[in-house]
């Protein structure tokens, strides 16, 4: 049986249809390819070699992961990183959805708080890890209004891993949680006002409907959020860098530090390549049981 006219003309306005969402798509493909797939791709191929900086390539196969493997500093760096995430994950979800729920209930001068809650998204690592290094110290401001509490001076930075940490997590929090914040902000406003006011209309408390109504609608903005920030937490280093240098005893030695370490300080190239590896193995893993936590919760 032959396709009647109209059915060709609809097929053909398909295929027109897919060539043209193509090409305003191919701009994005061709940028990510060159700039994500391909850089991925080299250096999981440098990863296999010993790479020296005159160019000398020695094929080594997979002996950079197996001394990577049994490299207790990887393992420590991997602890550190670890650890690190867990303190700055949840907090700067907890202070992104609070100044997104805080700039939702206002009426006036949104635009004008919304502007200074996200200037210090703006601000440079290196800046905000010298004014806060300041602030830790042992003669900085906050040890001095600690001392007219009677509290001793806090090792802030120089203290056990715990407190090294969380101080750490708690600027790369004051840096960066504008960014989640608009974006959970962008999902409260895309929220049906008609699912709240049936809430309220059926008795619904202020907690309740934030349980019941409100966070179940931000589950893909949350999704989006805890992956985002999960990646940054994994990538940690200027705050390090500028604030601690890995220290005290390598307690703030996180992954990209021990790679930054191998790869600039010993130039052993396809070691570091190794570990960039496996950390980008490590996040899409978790990325992934993120995602399946998420879609599982979702189906209940």
């Amino acid at each position: 049986m032959r396709d009647s006219p109209s059915s060709r003309a609809a097929r053909r306005l398909k295929r027109r249809e897919a060539m043209v969402g193509m090409l305003f798509v191919l701009p994005t493909l061709v940028i990510f390819t060159v700039f994500k797939f391909f850089p991925i791709a080299g250096a999981g191929a440098m990863s296999l070699t010993r790479y020296r900086l005159n160019g000398d390539v020695t094929w080594l196969g997979t002996e950079n992961y197996t001394r990577l493997f049994s490299d207790p500093h990887f393992w420590k760096s991997l602890g550190v990183t670890t650890s690190y995430v867990l303190i700055f994950v949840p907090l700067i979800i907890v202070v992104s959805l609070s100044g997104a729920l805080l700039l939702n209930k206002l009426v006036r001068f949104t635009g004008t708080f919304r502007a200074v809650l996200f200037l210090p998204y703006l601000s440079s690592f290196v800046m905000a890890g010298i004014v806060w290094s300041w602030i830790f110290a042992s003669d900085g401001p906050l040890n001095a209004a600690l001392g007219g509490l009677g509290v001793g001076p806090v090792p802030f930075l120089t203290g056990d891993q715990l407190l090294v940490l969380a101080s750490l997590a708690l600027v790369s929090v004051w840096k960066g949680f504008g960014y989640s914040m608009l974006v959970f902000l962008a999902g409260l406003k895309a929220q049906p006002a008609e699912v709240h006011e049936a809430a309220r209309i059926d008795g619904a408390s202020s907690r309740q409907a934030f349980r019941h109504v409100t966070l179940p609608l931000l589950k893909p903005v949350m999704f989006f959020v805890l992956v985002i920030e999960t990646i940054i937490g994994f990538q940690v280093f200027d705050t390090i860098y500028v604030m601690t240098g890995g220290g005290p005893n390598l307690a703030s030695h996180s992954l990209i530090y021990f790679l930054y370490d191998e790869g600039f300080k010993f130039l052993d190239f396809g070691y570091a390549a190794a570990i960039g590896i496996v950390l980008f193995v490590i996040v899409l893993v978790l990325s992934l049981v993120q995602r399946r936590f998420v879609e599982g919760k979702e189906s209940k």
